[in-house]
């Protein structure tokens, strides 16, 4: 029913104006007992005045707007419909005397100059009228293009965005493959698995809007796996879920950035100190998502932190405006990363 309603919202518009019109010209007719006598006369005489001014209305609407509009000429148009209100005017004028008094002229109003200028005055009013919700339909129409295309912007800047991340993980799970096929590490063909099955999901599965929650989660572990492998399961990595991962949905890929940046720039393969701490609370339609790591020893100047942050940070705006809350805090001994979900 609603899509029925968005679809024929302007044939409604326009056929609920005709009805309140035709409803209020027969309530107005009734006092007017010499000149119609029974409600049949009333409503033909009802029927006749809305023909008449629909006829001027809708040829203005359909013909003369268009066409001004185009060619931008103001005395066509202008002349255009004078013409059309004077010839409807006369035909309307034949026929209202005709049903008032069958031309008997027993009856003086239909037969004055007053009642011509009064019904060309009112077609040339409802002609405006009509206008005036042409003008706000091509409004609306304009305005819902605009932010269609802006949609398909977004979405089109999205795609990108997610596009990169490939590239971002290939560039860092490759370093970390290099470094176990450099050392001979017996675990290489563990990591290409894994990485595997991590492709299979970005391929796939992150193609849609939203995927469950335990899906993005299982390729978080396998990236954490990855990591373990790689740093022989010598850096503690604790990782907690809280809630129910499979009762809600999220953006693909939203939340790997964060555990991404914590390896890069918290974990080194020769400090002993080094740590990573992830927690994800699931309560209901929210989460909140916490990454704590230590901090390396000072980094060269200059180094680039890359372009992970900066994405993730445009999804969340494209993806969750105004339903996300992002802290970051460079702390004394370590990097401390909150965000929270609204993912209703």
């Amino acid at each position: 029913m609603q899509n029925f309603i968005q679809k024929q919202r302007v044939f409604l518009i326009h056929f609920c104006f005709w009805c309140f019109y035709f409803f209020t010209f027969c309530y107005q007719l009734r006092d007017y007992k010499h000149v119609h006598e029974t409600w049949f006369d009333i409503i033909n005489n009802a029927l006749l005045q809305i023909a008449f001014l629909m006829s001027v209305a809708y040829a203005n609407y359909f013909l003369f707007l268009p066409r001004f509009f185009k060619h931008k000429k103001w005395w066509k148009f202008a002349l255009e419909l004078l013409l059309t209100v004077v010839v409807a005017t006369w035909i309307f004028l034949i026929l209202k005397r005709y049903l008032i008094d069958g031309y008997t002229h027993k009856i003086d109003f239909p037969y004055s100059n007053r009642f011509a200028t009064t019904s060309s005055m009112s077609a040339l009013f409802i002609a405006s009228f009509i206008a005036m919700l042409k003008f706000l339909e091509d409004w609306f129409q304009l305005e819902a293009s605009k932010k269609e295309m802006e949609n398909e912007k977004l979405s089109a800047e999205l795609r990108f965005l997610k596009a990169q991340i490939n590239p971002h993980f290939l560039f860092n799970t490759l370093n970390n493959l290099y470094y176990l096929a450099y050392t001979q590490s017996p675990n290489t063909t563990e990591v290409i698995a894994k990485l595997s099955q991590m492709m299979r999901y970005m391929i796939y599965d992150s193609n849609h809007q939203r995927v469950p929650m335990n899906k993005e989660l299982e390729y978080m572990q396998n990236y954490i796996s990855l990591e373990n492998l790689r740093l022989n399961d010598q850096i503690p990595i604790k990782f907690e879920v809280e809630g129910n991962p499979e009762q809600v949905l999220i953006t693909p890929l939203i939340l790997i950035t964060f555990l991404e940046n914590a390896f890069k720039h918290g974990v080194g393969n020769n400090n002993p100190n080094a740590w990573v701490n992830i927690n994800l609370r699931i309560d209901q339609n929210s989460c909140t998502y916490i990454v704590e790591n230590s901090k390396l020893p000072a980094q060269t100047a200059g180094e680039k932190s890359g372009i992970g942050l900066q994405n993730v940070r445009r999804r969340l705006e494209l993806s969750y405006p105004a339903q996300y809350e992002l802290i970051e805090e460079d702390r004394k001994d370590s990097y401390f990363v909150q965000l929270k979900l609204d993912l209703s």
